[in-house]
């Protein structure tokens, strides 16, 4: 069957809860703090509690950060494809955390940015894997440079998916118009698609995305659930799910990977799109990044609300 092949970036994330961020030169005293492996992951595990095969493809250190992701997709029934890069650790992303739930980010890369070409030679894509590509590895230099020379010689029979990322307004134009030129599906919350496109309205980017690359788009808009744009007909509302919203960390993740393996089921567009968005109402009712539901519990919430359209199991069953 299809797998989830993610060449994106697992990371550690030390979290830290404030009432406010210290100003310059100041110090302020955490109410809470807890080392979680983040980044790439959590999509991945997304896409893994629902029954789809996932490959890390992305670079991994040989130190305790890199045996901390290492131990976490292996949990996750996740294969790691590349070996561990000697000399370096994996990277460490300091998350601060206001009262106001705001967020700040502060990036320390490690082997995970170090992508080459002698590491994509080891991916080695079959008709109808996900490839999953994010914004994340774009802006380092060296993977940006090895996905770009490589990029072109996928074939069509994988399927590329791509979502921007928060770091989209830095990322260079003429990378972000080459990896959309090849993207069968380009995923992106309405703020990004609107950093992208210059469009307010989601629909509208949805549009303009859509006419940016070979395929689908999904804009994701919080509560209100998601627009999906298909090749040659007009987009589409698919209504969010009600939640109790707890911590929005993660609800995108939860979103792409949940939709990503609906499509690989078989589910159509704007039925995975239904899916996922219920996938992102769990998400976001728990506290932490990667808080991704298992299968039967999104089939759960939607035959709660009177869903249907969906794969009725979990591959194997």
């Amino acid at each position: 069957m299809s797998r989830l092949v993610h060449l994106g970036n697992a990371v550690v994330d030390l979290v830290l809860q404030v009432p406010a961020a210290p100003q310059r030169g100041g110090d302020v005293l955490a109410r809470a703090a807890s080392e979680l492996v983040g980044g790439g992951f959590n999509v991945m595990a997304a896409a893994a509690r629902q029954g789809l095969p996932v490959v890390y493809a992305g670079l991994h250190g040989a130190g305790p950060r890199g045996d901390q992701v290492r131990a976490a997709l292996a949990a996750e029934g996740i294969t790691v494809l590349q070996p561990e890069l000697p000399g370096c650790d994996t990277g460490l992303v300091v998350v601060i955390v206001e009262e106001d739930g705001e967020r700040s980010f502060i990036t320390a890369p490690g082997a995970e940015a170090r992508l080459d070409a002698a590491a994509l030679a080891r991916v080695e894509l079959v008709a109808g894997d996900y490839l999953y590509l994010t914004g994340y590895s774009l802006a380092h230099a060296s993977n940006r440079a090895a996905l770009l020379d490589w990029l072109p010689g996928v074939g069509d029979g994988a399927v590329v998916f791509f979502d921007p990322g928060p770091l989209v307004s830095s990322l260079p134009a003429e990378a972000l118009a080459a990896v959309l030129a090849r993207a069968d599906w380009v995923s992106a919350n309405a703020a990004e698609a609107e950093a992208l496109t210059g469009c307010a309205d989601a629909t509208a980017s949805a549009i303009a995305l859509r006419d940016r690359s070979r395929g689908g788009v999904v804009v994701r808009c919080g509560k209100d659930g998601c627009v999906v744009a298909l090749p040659g007909s007009d987009p589409v509302p698919v209504p969010g799910v009600a939640a109790v919203v707890v911590d929005l960390n993660g609800a995108g993740d939860a979103h792409a990977g949940a939709f990503i393996a609906q499509l690989a089921l078989g589910s159509t567009p704007l039925a995975a799109a239904a899916w996922a968005n219920a996938a992102a109402s769990i998400a976001v009712e728990r506290q932490g990044p990667a808080t991704a539901p298992t299968y039967e519990q999104v089939a759960q919430r939607l035959r709660r609300d009177g869903v249907s359209g969906f794969r009725s199991s979990m591959p194997g069953k």
